[in-house]
C-alpha cells in the first residue's frame, strides 16, 4: 500500500514528527511504501476558494508546495494526518492542508483509507479533530483505520517516553 503521512506541526523534530516517524518506520517494516511530508518544511497557503483546480485536473492556482504534495496525494492509497492539538483542534498548518485537498473535490481521490495521529499537552482536547476526521472519512467513503491520541506531552521530545507509541507501531503493522 502507498501511504502518505502529513505532519502538521510547525515545530521541526518535535513530538508530532517523532510520532509520524515511528508510524512510517513500522509501516515500511510491514512492507508498505511511505512518503512523509512535513508541513514544517513546506509552504502550504490557505485555500482561496477560486475553484481554478476544478477546471485544471486538481492543480491549484497558488504556486506553493501544495501542488507537489497533491501529486503525492494523487498516488496514495491511504492518508495519515499527524498533528498536534492547538486550542482544541488540529494545527493551522494541518487545517490548511485539509482545506487544500479541496483541489480534488471534482477530480476525486485514489485514497481508500485514512488515520490520524494526535498529540497534545492535555487530555480531553481531541473532540473537534476526531469529528473532522470522521466527517472526512464518511463523506469520501474512506475506511477509518484509527485515531491515536497521545496526551500530556509537556516538552519537545517527551513523546519518546509515551507508552502510546506502541499503539502507533501496532496501527502501522496492522495495515
Amino acid at each position: 500500500m502507498n501511504i502518505l503521512v502529513i505532519t502538521g506541526s510547525p515545530r521541526k523534530n518535535g513530538n508530532t514528527e517523532i510520532m509520524a516517524g515511528v508510524f512510517a518506520a513500522s509501516a515500511i517494516e510491514a512492507g508498505h511504501q511511505v512518503t512523509v511530508r512535513k508541513l514544517s518544511e513546506n509552504k502550504v497557503n490557505p485555500c482561496i476558494a477560486c475553484k481554478y483546480c476544478f477546471t485544471h485536473d486538481g492543480v491549484c492556482v497558488q504556486n506553493d508546495d501544495m501542488n507537489e504534495i497533491l501529486k503525492d496525494l494523487n498516488q496514495a492509497d491511504m492518508l495519515v494526518l499527524a498533528s498536534p492539538i492547538y486550542w482544541f483542534d488540529v494545527s493551522a498548518q494541518t487545517k490548511c492542508f485539509i482545506d487544500r485537498m479541496y483541489a480534488f473535490a471534482i477530480k476525486g481521490f485514489h485514497i481508500k483509507s485514512i488515520a490520524m495521529l494526535l498529540n497534545s499537552g492535555a487530555d480531553g482536547v481531541y473532540d473537534a479533530a476526531e469529528a473532522q476526521l470522521r466527517s472526512i472519512a464518511s463523506n469520501l467513503n474512506w475506511e477509518l483505520k484509527g485515531i491515536i491520541k497521545i496526551p500530556n506531552l509537556q516538552e519537545k521530545g517527551s513523546i519518546e517516553d509515551a507508552k502510546e507509541l506502541e499503539q502507533v507501531r501496532d496501527l502501522a503493522k496492522s495495515l
